[in-house]
């Protein structure tokens, strides 16, 4: 699906002509091992489709910072799959459990000095506001990673905390990702603003359905452990809701799920499962999804560029809001 994409091939191509030296091995080994996963490569595919859509059509201008928001994205994957001790990503060892915690440390920061490299190949009349945008993008990220974290020692999250704390952590980059496209196509501030907005909102939605597919996922297609958020005790859309609804008797059986460490790792999503259906949770975070879909495309219906070139990105938030992995 995404393989076939013309961005994702030039996206390919591009970032497997980048050159890493051989030595030290467990500096460069894991950055070339991560990238050899690829993953979607949505995100570097949003600055291309953002350039295209503005008007732009030498992609070679805009695939330095298109690598540097995948050099950007893998290595956040590798930090938080470490704070996470996730055993899978893209249904392969992490970084950290095929080294080990040290290597994948220093092998994401190493990215992350690549993906500054990479911007300072775009035009140079667009390198400093693209920088404004990255490191913008950047930090908030790494708040919403800080905020996850924090949840994780809180008893209780509001349902709008969570929101927000996706929208950082997730949203932000492909937010940025589409702007910095506009930038390097020469927007206007207006659109940059639109297009922007598109992608957090797009973001969000891609990451309650990715919520929901951690639990209702298929596991042969995921790439991720299915039903580790429930493992985790992950403060989602899902365990949120269930907690503020659950009364008496699904009360006390969700609290039991969440600190009786006895419980069996598949008894204990089964029945946690069994709670979302009788609560109506699913339903519930479909809800919220189309909501933020609704907004997304609002969003890019109000950009005054001709119809036929927005086409595109329509096509991929349908496709990503009905993805199966």
């Amino acid at each position: 699906m995404f393989e076939q994409n013309p961005y994702s091939k030039l996206i390919s191509n591009y970032i497997q002509q980048a050159e890493f030296p051989n030595e030290p091995r467990e500096l460069y080994d894991p950055i070339r091992y991560i990238l050899s996963l690829a993953g979607k490569r949505i995100r570097p595919m949003l600055v291309l489709m953002s350039a295209r859509l503005f008007g732009e059509q030498d992609m070679s201008k805009a695939l330095p910072a298109s690598a540097a928001i995948e050099y950007f994205h893998n290595f956040s994957l590798i930090h938080d799959d470490i704070m996470d001790n996730a055993p899978l990503r893209r249904g392969k060892d992490t970084v950290h459990e095929k080294w080990n915690n040290n290597v994948a440390i220093l092998s994401g920061d190493g990215l992350l000095v690549k993906a500054y490299q990479e911007l300072g190949k775009s035009p140079k009349e667009h390198i400093a506001e693209l920088l404004t945008v990255f490191n913008q993008v950047a930090i908030e990220v790494c708040e919403g990673q800080q905020l996850d974290m924090d949840f994780e020692k809180q008893l209780e999250v509001r349902e709008e905390d969570y929101l927000r704390m996706i929208k950082l952590k997730t949203s932000v980059l492909l937010g940025g990702a589409l702007q910095m496209g506009a930038i390097l196509a020469n927007a206007t501030k207006e659109q940059q603003d639109l297009i922007y907005g598109f992608g957090v909102n797009l973001g969000i939605a891609f990451q309650l359905q990715d919520d929901f597919l951690d639990v209702y996922g298929d596991p042969s297609s995921f790439g991720k452990q299915v039903g580790g958020d429930i493992l985790a005790n992950k403060k989602t859309i899902l365990h949120i809701h269930t907690q503020h609804l659950a009364k008496d008797a699904d009360q006390e059986e969700f609290q039991l799920l969440i600190q009786d460490s006895n419980i069996s790792n598949e008894d204990k999503v089964n029945r946690m499962k069994n709670l979302y259906a009788k609560l109506n949770v699913d339903q519930y975070a479909e809800g919220v999804k189309q909501r933020y879909m609704h907004l997304a495309y609002e969003q890019l219906s109000q950009l005054n560029v001709d119809a036929t070139r927005k086409e595109e990105l329509f096509a991929l938030a349908d496709m990503l809001m009905h993805r199966a992995k």
